[in-house]
């Protein structure tokens, strides 16, 4: 417990270091492609990998990204509720059933760093993302879980924590692999392979703030995306193909 807090404390000093600029959060929500097109709504829920505090331009969010890559096929409805600096116990209370009253399409889950790096026990971070996804599974027709990285990697972290932080957010991804394994239309993106590799070997991934991912970080965050976002994607376009050949069947029995 000892141990637990004084990462705590180390980790929430190196958050509010006056040396060092802060950036606000941003809003990633908005729509794209030609409104004749069919629609596509993403609702996302999470925490500042969604505001891309440090990102300069606004169409550099990953999730901006990724939803970009439609606009010639669909109307995207992009609706971000994420909040920066929030844990799982947040998007259940202050996300969660907004996500799920706005019946997404795709609903995508960015929240996980905070639990893990905030002392957070991972057993009540397993029961709150469980609680999580299967709400969000009950309203849209695929999930897309992001994970988390390797924090480890941030330059503000004192070295001494840095093995600690690491091993934490193994643990803390992991949970999220099992959750979304154990869930039938929910995907895990690989946040230990690329996203978080690169963010050791390369530090202009990071904004100034030298704690949150900038604009090239978050291509980087998008790339490591597209797999399950394609595939979420195919989910949908699965269950619309079906959906006239249902009703087609229902209208012959009567």
């Amino acid at each position: 417990m000892a141990g637990g807090l004084f990462v705590l404390s180390q980790v929430l000093r190196s958050a509010h270091r006056s040396d060092l600029p802060s950036f606000p959060n941003q809003d990633a929500s908005g729509t794209f492609g030609d409104p004749s097109l069919p629609s596509l709504r993403i609702v996302a829920v999470g925490d500042s990998s969604l505001t891309g505090p440090g990102v300069e331009e606004l169409d550099n969010i990953f999730i901006r990204r990724l939803v970009h890559r439609w606009e010639d096929r669909y109307h995207v409805e992009l609706i971000s509720l994420g909040v920066g600096g929030s844990k799982a116990r947040d998007v259940i209370e202050g996300q969660l059933e907004e996500a799920v009253r706005l019946r997404p399409d795709i609903g995508v889950v960015s929240v996980c760093t905070n639990d893990a790096l905030r002392g957070v026990a991972s057993k009540v971070f397993r029961k709150e993302f469980e609680q999580i996804v299967a709400r969000l599974e009950e309203a849209a027709t695929a999930v897309v879980v992001i994970g988390m990285g390797d924090p480890g990697s941030v330059p503000r972290l004192p070295a001494a924590i840095k093995p600690y932080v690491t091993r934490r957010s193994g643990i803390f991804d992991r949970i999220c692999v099992e959750v979304s394994n154990a869930h039938a239309r929910t995907l895990k993106a690989d946040s230990r392979g690329i996203m978080s590799t690169a963010f050791w070997e390369d530090r202009s991934l990071f904004a100034g703030d030298l704690f949150h991912a900038g604009d090239s970080g978050h291509g980087v965050f998008a790339e490591a995306s597209i797999p399950v976002f394609d595939a979420a994607l195919a989910m949908v376009e699965t269950k619309r193909r079906r959906a006239p050949r249902r009703r087609e069947s229902a209208s012959a029995a009567d």
